[in-house]
C-alpha cells in the first residue's frame, strides 16, 4: 500500500464513518479524555434590573435625598396583630401607610427630596432595598418595621437599629433573623451574596456611615421624648441585609408591636401615622441641617 493511499484511508475513514451515523440516526459518543483539565469560571451577569422609584420633592441634585423603606410586602404580611373583634392587621399595610405619612409629611415643609423602595403592596427583595438608596446616591435610608411579641399583649413600644456584625441583644438577634429571612417566604432567591461580601459590607458601614446611622439613631429618640412610647434601651444593633448599604447611613425604625392594643392604636390611626411622621421628619430635618452647618464651617 503507498504512502498516498494511506494518507486518504487515514483521512476519509472517519468522514465515512460519521457520515453513515449520521444517515443511519446514530450519535457517536464523545470522548471525556483531557476534560478534567478545562478550568470553568463563572462570569457575573450583567446585575440585577432594579426598577428605580421616583424622587420627589425639589428639583435639585444638591438637595438631601431620603429613601424611605416600608417594610415586607406582598406574599409576606410581616407581623400579625388581631384586635378582640378578630380583625387582622398585617404589618406590611402599617410600615406602607407610616412611609407614605413621612413622605408627605417631609413634602409638606419643603427642602428635602423623598423617594420609597414600594409605594404600594408589592415584593421588593431585601437586597434590592438598600441598593436602590445606593443607586440613587441617598443621604439616608430609612426602613419602617412594627414588630409582634407573640402572645404577650403587654410588651409595647418603638425601637431604632443600626448594623452591626453582632446584635445588640437577644431580642435583637431574634428580630434580625427573623427580618433576614422575609426573602425565604417570599419565595425569592438571590445568588451572590456571600459571607465574605456581607463582612465587608458591615465592615465598611461601621466607619463613617456608621458613625452618622448613630446619630440618626439618637436624634429619633431625642425628637420622639414624650412623643412616642419606646422600648427599654431603644438604641439597638442587629445584623440586619437591609441595613447594609456601606456608603448610606441606615437605620431601621421599629414603630411598636401590632400584638399590643396601645401600639395598634397608634399604629393604624391616621393621627396616630401623623405622630411618628412627624418625629421622624423632625429628625430628618435636624440631621441635615447639622451637615449643612458642618459643610459651612469647613468652608
Amino acid at each position: 500500500m503507498s504512502f498516498r493511499t494511506l494518507l486518504l484511508i487515514v483521512f476519509l475513514a472517519p468522514i465515512a464513518v460519521l457520515g453513515g451515523a449520521s444517515l443511519l440516526g446514530l450519535t457517536i459518543p464523545v470522548p471525556e479524555w483531557g476534560r478534567d483539565y478545562v478550568l470553568r469560571f463563572a462570569l457575573e451577569g450583567e446585575g440585577a434590573n432594579i426598577d428605580l422609584p421616583q424622587v420627589q420633592g425639589p428639583d435639585d441634585p444638591s438637595r438631601p435625598l431620603v429613601v424611605i423603606d416600608a417594610g415586607h410586602g406582598g406574599r409576606d404580611p410581616g407581623a400579625i396583630g388581631t384586635d378582640p373583634e378578630g380583625r387582622k392587621f398585617n404589618e406590611k399595610d402599617i410600615t406602607l401607610a407610616i412611609a407614605l405619612a413621612l413622605r408627605d409629611e417631609l413634602l409638606r415643609q419643603g427642602g428635602i427630596r423623598v423617594a420609597l423602595t414600594r409605594a404600594d403592596d408589592r415584593i421588593v427583595p431585601l437586597p434590592y432595598r438598600p441598593e436602590i438608596a445606593r443607586l440613587l446616591d441617598a443621604d439616608l435610608f430609612i426602613s419602617i418595621h412594627a414588630d409582634s411579641a407573640g402572645d404577650r399583649a403587654d410588651v409595647s413600644g418603638a425601637s431604632i437599629y443600626t448594623l452591626s456584625d453582632e446584635a445588640s441583644s437577644e431580642a435583637a438577634a431574634r428580630f434580625a433573623a427573623r427580618e433576614n429571612d422575609a426573602d425565604r417566604l417570599n419565595g425569592i432567591t438571590l445568588d451572590g451574596q456571600s459571607p465574605a461580601v456581607s463582612a465587608i459590607l458591615v465592615g465598611l458601614s461601621q466607619q463613617r456611615t456608621q458613625e452618622d446611622a448613630l446619630e440618626f439613631a439618637g436624634l429619633v429618640l431625642r425628637e420622639g421624648e414624650r412623643k412616642l412610647a419606646f422600648v427599654p434601651q431603644p438604641k439597638r444593633a442587629a445584623a440586619l441585609a437591609v441595613l447594609r448599604a456601606p456608603d448610606v447611613p441606615s437605620v431601621l425604625f421599629e414603630s411598636g408591636f401590632v400584638t399590643n392594643l396601645t401600639d395598634r392604636a397608634r399604629l393604624t390611626t391616621a393621627e396616630g401615622r401623623a405622630e411618628y411622621a412627624a418625629v421622624l421628619a423632625r429628625a430628618v430635618r435636624v440631621y441635615f441641617a447639622r451637615r449643612s452647618d458642618t459643610a459651612a464651617d469647613g468652608e
